[in-house]
């Protein structure tokens, strides 16, 4: 389609519930005579600053009723909207109804998403759905031939230097862009609201799916280089995470960056109960985690699991991370540090690495809130409920003639809170409130255990004992075991319990095999598949 090529601002539309630059945007349309057309409290302000305006009742000749709801939807706003100006059958309706071309469209709608943030009543949220303003914003970019849409005050600066280098007129690229802002702010505004109306009704899977976010950044490529990405933020998740966190140091995040710093973090988010707890993980999956008195201790206990994979890692802290850990960390090259929180002194020791990325968070990322992921498939998507499940001692069914001792039960509760956020098929081997080898994403479980029992003695090795540390441990397993060569490869790792899931057809043989081997395992009838 050929766009007209400039189309000179005469009158122009403002009605805004951000008032951010509305007297700047003000002064400099009255100061290029352009006659402002406005409302209730944005008309206001404008008057106040002594820039003339016309009230849109005026204009229609219709006053506003119903509390305000009905005030721009009349045909002399939008036929001034929609009407496309060469068109003689439109000239035509435009003269003998009385309207006149509105050619410039600054509108921002009702705060409907702070509203729901703000934990507002159900009657106030539904008084916050913005009618008139989508309407009119849509009208205007659906003629952008014609009509300037202005959606965002963050755009004003952009408009200003394109009056001024058109001469009081806007560009056909210019109203095309702002076309496709307006067009997608409309998307994600009704998106909030069906997303909202969906939690209201316990709808978890409406008819239709519609999601939305604020682009937050362009990034320089995703997992590949020949990729391009960016990040976008939703309005509507409140929880604490990378997203959102404060980048203290170091330079932008890459999509790979983001997508582990998600992961380390909705882990160690996990260990919410205040006992100090570090995650160290590598291509999204944890290649060490710990509790400990101090952080210091965690980090050297979640460090001694993978030292190799730990490299150029990335490392979460569920609480204040302060200098004697920093000082640790610094030790190997590390990617992306992350806590809710970083002492002024463990920044000092960060500064010796300047390509570190240092984010402070602000809090943890409630384990328990539900919400939905979604993945994209050839021609669709999958979607779910976020994994909330946590289990507790009280959880747990003791099948064995062994019952597994306090700390192996502790041990175990730990593994297996590890496991889900571990790609399947997963094993995690801990002690001592650690882990001790982690075995990820492979087709056998049998191989996971295996891959997990060889990296502890690798590490082990590499810290100068001669045996694994996973002897002596506990082993958690993500889903139950299909036939007892899994179990039997624990066993062979030196596991004294284990706990998995349950369910297998042949439970009974599983079952079997750990009595004979003298160990404990417990059922809790719930897997963690994470793929």
């Amino acid at each position: 389609m050929i766009m007209s090529d400039r189309i000179s601002i005469r009158r122009a539309l403002v009605s805004v519930s951000d008032k951010t630059g509305l007297v700047d945007l003000g002064k400099k349309l009255d100061a290029l005579g352009v006659e402002i057309l406005s409302t209730g409290g944005t008309a206001k302000a404008l008057r106040e600053a002594n820039i003339p305006v016309k009230d849109v009742s005026v204009h229609t000749g219709f006053p506003e009723i119903l509390d305000g709801r009905v005030k721009t939807l009349h045909p002399k706003i939008h036929g001034g909207l929609l009407a496309v100006r060469d068109n003689p059958d439109h000239k035509k309706a435009m003269d003998e109804h009385g309207i006149v071309g509105i050619d410039l469209v600054v509108v921002n709608l009702y705060p409907f998403e702070e509203t729901v943030k703000k934990g507002a009543g159900f009657d106030e949220t539904i008084e916050n759905i913005d009618i008139g303003g989508p309407a009119m914003i849509r009208s205007a970019a659906k003629n952008h031939r014609f009509v300037t849409v202005i959606v965002d005050a963050g755009d004003y600066d952009s408009l200003f230097a394109e009056l001024d280098d058109n001469k009081g007129a806007t560009s056909g690229p210019f109203r095309k862009a702002m076309a496709v802002k307006a067009f997608a702010r409309t998307g994600a505004y009704d998106a909030a609201i069906s997303g909202w109306f969906g939690k209201e009704t316990d709808t978890l899977f409406p008819p239709y799916l519609t999601t939305a976010g604020r682009l937050g950044g362009a990034l320089r490529y995703g997992e590949n280089p020949h990729q391009k990405a960016a990040f976008y933020i939703s309005d509507l998740d409140p929880r604490p995470g990378i997203i959102g966190a404060n980048l203290l140091q170091g330079k932008a995040l890459s999509y790979n960056n983001l997508n582990d710093g998600d992961a380390a973090y909705e882990l160690i988010s996990e260990f919410n109960e205040g006992t100090p707890a570090v995650a160290i993980v590598k291509h999204a999956n944890p290649c060490g985690v710990a509790i400990g008195a101090t952080f210091a201790e965690a980090y050297e206990k979640a460090l001694a699991c993978d030292p190799v994979s730990a490299f150029g890692g990335i490392i979460a802290l569920n609480g204040a991370l302060d200098k004697d850990t920093a000082e640790k960390i610094v030790e190997i090259f590390t990617e992306v540090v992350i806590a809710p929180e970083i002492s002024a002194e463990a920044r000092e020791v960060f500064k010796k690495k300047k390509n570190l990325r240092l984010l402070e968070v602000g809090g943890l990322a409630d384990p328990a809130a539900s919400g939905l992921t979604l993945k994209s498939l050839a021609g669709g998507y999958l979607v779910q409920s976020r994994d909330i499940g946590r289990i507790t001692k009280e959880d747990t069914k003791v099948v064995t003639k062994r019952a597994p001792n306090d700390q192996e039960l502790l041990d175990l509760l730990f593994a297996f809170r590890v496991c889900k956020h571990v790609k399947s098929n997963t094993i995690v081997y801990a002690k001592d409130g650690a882990t001790v080898g982690i075995g990820a994403g492979q087709m056998s479980r049998v191989d996971s255990a295996r891959i997990a029992a060889t990296k502890s003695l690798d590490a082990a090795n590499a810290a100068g004992q001669k045996d694994a540390g996973t002897k002596g441990s506990v082993a958690a397993s993500d889903a139950f075991f299909p036939f007892a060569d899994g179990l039997e490869a624990l066993v062979g790792a030196g596991a004294s319990a284990v706990i998995q899931p349950g369910g297998s057809m042949r439970d009974n043989e599983v079952i079997e095999a750990a009595d004979k081997a003298g160990i404990a395992m417990v059922f809790t009838g719930m897997r963690h598949f994470r793929h």
